[in-house]
């Protein structure tokens, strides 16, 4: 979340970026300045309060040693009196810290200055392309009926085992998916990530350190007897390992990577655009993550992006890059870069990264400073990205591989796969 001294000293600032995700934050800025105002105000009494019930306190222990005892039993009224002031001020001061916080949970990151204002995804701005766009043969099929015919992905038996959007891999395609996650993993890894394997359930509290609770709790799976829920993305679990931590500045930067299985519950609509991997609610991924000094925090979100390139570059997909619109940011994001595989068969874009700089809005609820060169603490820069999310990876190689003998694997693959075609 915001801080509010941030809030405080770039009121405009706020106002004015927030305005690009089509909020009028005015409203809201002030409450939070009012809120601040009151709280300050409150702990101020409070301190003095407290500060003349412990000046009583010494004189009464003071009067008594002296032997007047009379004086000292008159004070302890006061004492009294001040002891039920501070605890009502307490209360006050508490209700008002939280009502704060209410405030501030709803409130999303500011985009970084170079984010363009607009209101969907149509307002996304393309800032690089590359890859030649296959030419099909005329019996080309999208994905999920290449997965029918060649018996790789069978939709329907997910169906009746669970329900939609949670599919079956089965031979050449189960082997498929796994070289995909280990030919990721083995890139971060060769990269300088350090490899983690992660719960797949998280509590409550890594929800609201990476802004998934309270914002989205609509679209996680919850697991009502134990109060956990199922990640929607390694970055849940990861980016927690650091709540509550004080890091030395020589410890930055830290990147880590994991693959985990991702689950969420958002609604899909019908259509051949949520068809087959298009849209799951259970899907695998592989994230890198990154805490950085707040200095080169940018300067690593465009080495993320470089990452992401060779990868897709090795898999010889056609891809562009998109910097997302104020209206298309998520709620904790900064700034955002889209990456998207073109899908031949489908004639259409498909989303297959996000790379994404929070700045301190993470950190400052996860509570992951570092002791810098001054030796006073300070909030890290918090980034992650999908490196890549199998799905719709998974779907381009599919549709822009095929050929009328099979399914070519890419050359990159074949080592993990241990097969050069699905025939």
């Amino acid at each position: 979340m915001l801080q509010v001294a941030f809030i405080r000293e770039n009121k405009d600032l706020v106002i004015e970026r927030l305005a690009k995700r089509n909020i009028d934050a005015r409203q809201m800025i002030d409450d939070v300045i009012a809120f601040d105002e009151a709280r300050r105000s409150l702990q101020a009494e409070l301190d003095n309060t407290l500060a003349e019930s412990n000046t009583l306190s010494k004189e009464i222990g003071n009067l008594y040693k002296s032997g007047q005892a009379e004086k000292a039993n008159a004070l302890k009224q006061k004492t009294s009196e001040l002891k039920e002031s501070s605890k009502v001020l307490a209360e006050s001061l508490n209700a008002k810290a939280d009502a704060l916080n209410e405030l501030l949970y709803k409130i999303p990151n500011v985009p970084n200055a170079i984010v363009p204002a607009g209101n969907t995804d149509e307002d996304n701005e393309e800032v690089f392309s590359a890859g030649e766009i296959p030419k099909l043969h005329d019996e080309a099929l999208p994905h999920w009926e290449l997965a029918k015919k060649y018996d790789i992905i069978d939709f329907e038996l997910g169906n009746k085992i669970t329900g939609a959007g949670f599919p079956v891999y089965k031979g050449k395609g189960a082997r498929l998916q796994r070289a995909l996650i280990a030919y990721f993993l083995d890139k971060n890894t060769a990269a300088g990530y350090t490899e983690f394997q992660l719960p797949h359930l998280v509590n409550e509290a890594s929800g609201f350190g990476t802004g998934q609770l309270p914002d989205k709790e609509g679209q996680m799976y919850h697991v009502t007897g134990d109060n956990l829920y199922l990640i929607p993305t390694a970055e849940v679990p990861g980016t927690n390992i650091f709540r509550d931590v004080v890091l030395s500045e020589a410890e930055l930067p830290i990147g880590i990577t994991g693959y985990t299985p991702c689950f969420r519950r958002e609604a899909g609509s019908y259509g051949a655009h949520v068809r087959g991997l298009n849209r799951l609610h259970q899907f695998d991924k592989v994230e890198i993550l990154r805490v950085e000094h707040p200095s080169k925090s940018y300067e690593a979100l465009d080495g993320m992006v470089d990452h992401v390139k060779t990868i897709l570059e090795e898999l010889k997909l056609p891809y562009r890059i998109l910097r997302l619109c104020g209206g298309d940011l998520g709620f904790t994001s900064a700034l955002t870069y889209d990456f998207e595989v073109f899908s031949t068969a489908q004639d259409r874009w498909l989303e297959i990264s996000s790379v994404s700089n929070f700045e301190t809005f993470q950190a400052n609820r996860l509570k992951l400073r570092f002791k810098n060169s001054e030796g006073k603490n300070e909030l890290a820069h918090t980034l992650n990205g999908s490196s890549l999310a199998l799905p719709r990876v998974l779907a381009g190689i599919l549709e822009n591989y095929q050929t009328e003998k099979g399914i070519v694997i890419p050359e990159v693959l074949q080592p993990y796969t241990g097969f050069s075609i699905i025939d």
